[in-house]
């Protein structure tokens, strides 16, 4: 960042302290609260994000407006945030790019760390690989032995580059010694499309977005990347107990403000969010999108980020990813 933008963004940090009495935490929010997040509208983060805009406002009685700002793989609408007011008034939305971004990118316009308070990891979501009918390929064991009788010509999408879907397919083609070619959407929409026409062979995206058209029969589920099965989809099985042991590939969801908020306001927020997902309403909503609600101590997010940030790094360095 430049130095007006550093300059800028300590002047409003210090008046931000300035004002963040005690009883700061306490009020907030003073006024309509923007929750940027970096997808478009329909997506699991938007949904993760509409979810607790609603029930922080029935929490605290205030209002919390959705601002969708896609592209650039999350990068916008972080800069955006990292450079907002630090009264928590702006905060991000993002999902497991936040973290990808950081072992992707040579060069980046903030910090995951210095720019921004971690208020809390939101949940978990695990990602569903789906394949065109017309691919006779029905489990991981099936699809590994087409790879490599076709390498390099079987293709999958997924909702962008270096994203939390891309980054499962390229762990599976390191797992299971494939060679396949991916190929980038604009999010999950855009991808189904693609996937259903046969333009690409399979697509990874989140659980929710693709169990319609599973259920359809438009698409056929493979496997689910995370340790368990998917409720909604119990006969499909996970990636590593169809072929690939120790395989897992899992999404998150978290909330951010900009660096200089308040200690005690990024805790107020944090506790908020935590108790917003306790909610049974709200537990209904998320699990349709196959999202396990977490609820964490900014601590425990700082740490859990550090760790993810180093595991997607080595799976990057392996695939030779760099996107400048």
């Amino acid at each position: 960042m430049n130095t007006a933008c550093d300059i800028r963004r300590a002047l409003a940090a210090g008046v931000a302290c300035m004002l963040a009495m005690p009883a700061y935490g306490q009020n907030w929010p003073q006024r309509p609260v923007r929750l940027v997040v970096p997808y478009t509208p329909g997506g699991g983060a938007d949904i993760v994000a509409r979810v607790l805009g609603q029930r922080l406002a029935d929490q605290t009685g205030g209002s919390f407006v959705i601002d969708n700002r896609p592209g650039a793989g999350g990068i916008n609408a972080a800069e955006l945030v990292a450079h907002a007011m630090p009264d928590g008034h702006t905060l991000l939305a993002s999902a497991t790019e936040f973290g990808t971004n950081a072992a992707l990118r040579t060069r980046m316009p903030f910090d995951p760390f210095k720019d921004f308070a971690h208020i809390s990891l939101l949940g978990y979501v695990q990602f569903l690989l789906a394949g065109n009918p017309a691919v006779p390929v029905r489990n991981i064991k099936e699809l590994i032995a087409l790879a490599k009788t076709r390498p390099g010509e079987l293709t999958y999408g997924s909702t962008s580059l270096g994203g939390g879907p891309h980054l499962a397919g390229e762990l599976i083609q390191s797992m299971g010694g494939i060679r396949w070619v991916h190929v980038p959407f604009k999010g999950a929409g855009p991808a189904s499309v693609a996937l259903i026409s046969g333009e690409i062979s399979f697509m990874f995206s989140s659980t929710g977005s693709l169990v319609g058209h599973v259920q359809a029969g438009k698409v056929r589920a493979i496997a689910v990347t995370g340790t368990r099965r998917f409720p909604e989809l119990p006969e499909v099985p996970t990636v590593a107990e169809s072929g690939i042991p120790g395989y897992s590939a899992t999404g998150w969801y978290g909330l951010f403000a900009p660096a200089g908020t308040p200690r005690e306001l990024v805790r107020r927020i944090s506790t908020e969010a935590a108790r917003a997902y306790t909610n049974p309403q709200a537990k209904e909503r998320l699990a349709q999108i196959g999202m396990d609600p977490v609820g964490s101590t900014p601590e425990e997010f700082v740490s859990f980020l550090r760790t993810e940030i180093a595991k997607w790094s080595k799976v990057v360095k392996e695939a030779n990813i760099r996107i400048e």
